[in-house]
């Protein structure tokens, strides 16, 4: 053999020689020496403790699925026992991570072009703990070492990873929140074969081409201080990690009274991308949800909807949620629409367009501090658990449960509303419901706030600033054309009436209830009422007992005709005092003074009548009615008979009110409208 080929000799007896060494070093080398090094290095860079506490090695196998001569080179299987991740120093705990055993392999030609490709990794008894504490800080957010002096123009890193499967035989995960005040446990499975999604979910079209099933999941706990259970299932990593399967999403919570329903895919779960599902509600009150949702929504009876649910997670102004055609009830009222809430800055918004077919003037009671409705005592029992309990004297009649202003702020809110058919009560008649909610940053405007009423037209504006301590409210009511024989459908004598009621109304005040507004209301109200009936059976049908008895005592059981109904009331810081209340009838002339205090809820009244014509009604005296709105009390004041024409001379005292109840009469309806010549007449008087 030549010099030089002993040389190449040599040289590739030396080189295989090395070859053998570093592979016999790598098969035998201790492995468990590198774990100060790595978890030293580990707890550096994420700034919180990391250990391999329980033995570390690597075993090389080749991978025999691999083509052609890349089944001959030799893959990773490493392994790790009793793996800890701690917490950082802010939240008390010690783990936050804790692995009995770690198996992973590695795809080491895929280093060549520079992916970390990891095909599989299993573990055992993964436990781990979310922890938010009352201030706010978390375990899950991580501060990395270099994260600060991180270079924001740097070129993105040219490794990848890549992972194609997770495997474990049972985890755990336990969720902690001081400021939720949640305490959730949640074990996931494999459910031991994949389940197809159309098995578990149904045949959905929008969701064809879904990843199975591979895990099932059951939770327990607590959360916002209520009973939490749930249980579902999830896909696998194939499905969790494409761009195109949606990852299979099911679960059946129940927090509360309130239980939410979800079935559909979460589109490139990896980037975000979105969610498409079906999406079912129901509860005590819808106000229950803020604290799962973060929507604001106001106290109801009872609820139940159903609907689709498709959120893109990357909008410009941030994630977009459309909860679109669903159907539903609240209380005995049916309801439809769709929903956007976006999660935008300064403030999240919920915009959108709500119908009712079918609405219940009762169900819309717990939106005013009324406990009224289908299963109200729930929405009582559901405000008592969240801490809201009922302020309600017993000896009041005006609401006085509070508007949970401080919450107004929280979200934005552009929501049009339409009931069709409305339900009040056997006898009034209501329709075509229509109002367009404004919140804007705890300003609440409805405008419209419009119905239609016995063949007319209730039409309103109603603003309230929460943004103000205390809130000041302002409404403005205009009531038009309302046709007595609609209003009140019972009374047969009224059926041929042509009368109708118009009005107008116009308050501020300040407070945080329908009766701190009330106490505090300045305004004015103004009614007009031509060719009505009022008898002891109508005050009974109404049931007005005071009512009831001054009628007997004015008119006995008769049943008399009204030529004209007019008041104009005076609110001043809560005390209404009519400048003119006058019901002129077939027989007399009933002129009513006196006072009612919204704030103490007492009023004090005098019914002043006076005979007109040939029928002559027996009472001369005046009437009193005085004491609270809830147990008011009718008699005969003591003193001197009426004057004769003691109520003309009042009557012509009011010339202004009347020149003012005149605007109330629509030019068209003159001819008909017996108002009109008596307002005339008073309006004339000097």
């Amino acid at each position: 053999m030549s010099r030089t080929g002993k040389i190449v000799s040599w040289i590739i007896g030396i080189f295989l020689l090395l070859v053998v060494v570093i592979i016999v070093v790598i098969a035998t080398f201790d492995w468990n020496r590198l774990k100060p090094t790595i978890n030293q290095k580990v707890s550096t860079e994420l700034n919180r403790p990391f250990a391999i506490r329980g033995d570390l090695g690597v075993a090389w196998e080749r991978n025999r699925d691999e083509p052609g001569w890349r089944s001959w080179v030799p893959w990773p299987h490493l392994h790790a026992q009793d793996i800890m991740l701690g917490n950082p120093p802010e939240i008390p705990e010690v783990t936050m991570v804790h692995l009995q055993r770690v198996d992973a392999t590695l795809a080491p030609l895929a280093l060549l072009h520079k992916e970390v490709f990891i095909p599989w990794i299993k573990l055992e008894a993964p436990d781990a703990r979310l922890i938010q504490t009352a201030d706010k800080k978390n375990n899950w957010t991580f501060n990395l070492a270099n994260s600060d002096s991180k270079d924001e123009n740097a070129p993105p890193s040219a490794w990848s990873f890549r992972l194609d499967n997770i495997l474990f035989d049972q985890g755990q995960i336990r969720y902690r929140d001081a400021v939720n005040k949640a305490d959730v446990t949640v074990k996931v499975n494999p459910l031991g074969k994949p389940l197809p999604y159309a098995q578990i979910a149904g045949g959905d079209d929008k969701q064809k081409g879904a990843g199975d099933f591979i895990f099932g999941w059951q939770a327990n706990g607590t959360y916002n201080n209520e009973r939490l259970v749930g249980e579902g299932k999830i896909g696998g990593m194939l499905s969790l990690r494409s761009q195109t399967t949606p990852f299979p999403l099911q679960a059946d919570i129940r927090n509360g009274s309130t239980r939410v329903q979800v079935t559909g895919g979460l589109q490139d779960p990896m980037n975000l991308g979105g969610l498409d599902v079906r999406l079912r509600f129901s509860g005590d009150t819808l106000a229950n949800l803020y604290g799962l949702t973060g929507v604001l929504l106001p106290d109801t009876p009872p609820y139940e909807t159903d609907g689709h649910l498709i959120a893109k997670f990357a909008g410009e102004k941030g994630p977009v949620f459309h909860y679109e055609n669903f159907n539903g009830h609240i209380g005995d009222s049916d309801i439809h629409g769709s929903l956007t809430y976006t999660q935008g800055k300064p403030r999240p918004k919920l915009a959108g367009e709500l119908t009712s077919r079918q609405l219940r003037m009762a169900d819309l009671g717990p939106l005013i501090g009324v406990d009224s409705g289908k299963g109200s005592e729930k929405t009582v029992q559901a405000k008592a658990q969240r801490g809201e309990k009922s302020t309600q004297p017993a000896d009041r009649v005006l609401p006085h449960d509070t508007f949970d202003t401080k919450s107004w702020d929280v979200m934005d809110a552009d929501v049009k509303f339409s009931g069709k058919r409305i339900e009040h009560s056997n006898s009034l008649p209501l329709s075509d419901l229509y109002t367009h909610l404004q919140l804007k940053n705890g300003d609440l405007l409805l405008d419209p706030l419009r119905f239609g009423m016995a063949g007319g037209s209730l039409n309103s504006t109603i603003h309230l600033e929460g943004d103000r301590t205390p809130m000041r409210g302002r409404a403005d009511i205009h009531a038009r054309k309302l046709h007595l024989r609609q209003l009140f459908p019972d009374v047969t004598a009224m059926q041929n009436s042509m009368g109708q009621l118009n009005g107008d109304a116009s308050f501020t005040g300040n407070g945080n209830s329908v009766a701190d507004l009330l106490a505090t209301s300045n305004g004015q109200l103004k009614l007009l009422m031509n060719d009505g009936l009022i008898s002891r059976s109508l005050m009974e049908i109404a049931g007005l007992n005071v009512g009831n008895y001054v009628v007997g005592k004015l008119f006995g059981d008769d049943e008399v005709r009204i030529n004209c109904a007019a008041t104009d009331i005076k609110l001043q810081n809560g005390l209404a005092t009519p400048n003119l209340f006058v019901f002129d009838t077939e027989n007399a002339v009933i002129n009513i003074t006196g006072n009612a205090n919204f704030a103490n809820e007492r009023m004090d009244l005098t019914v002043n009548p006076e005979s007109k014509g040939v029928r002559i009604i027996t009472l001369r005296s005046p009437l009193y009615v005085r004491g609270t709105f809830k147990s008011p009390d009718a008699g005969v004041k003591a003193g001197p008979l009426i004057a004769r024409g003691a109520a003309a001379v009042a009557l012509g005292a009011v010339v202004a009110p009347a020149a003012a109840l005149l605007a109330l009469i629509s030019p068209s309806d003159n001819e008909d409208n017996q108002c009109s010549t008596i307002l005339q007449q008073m309006k004339s008087k000097k």
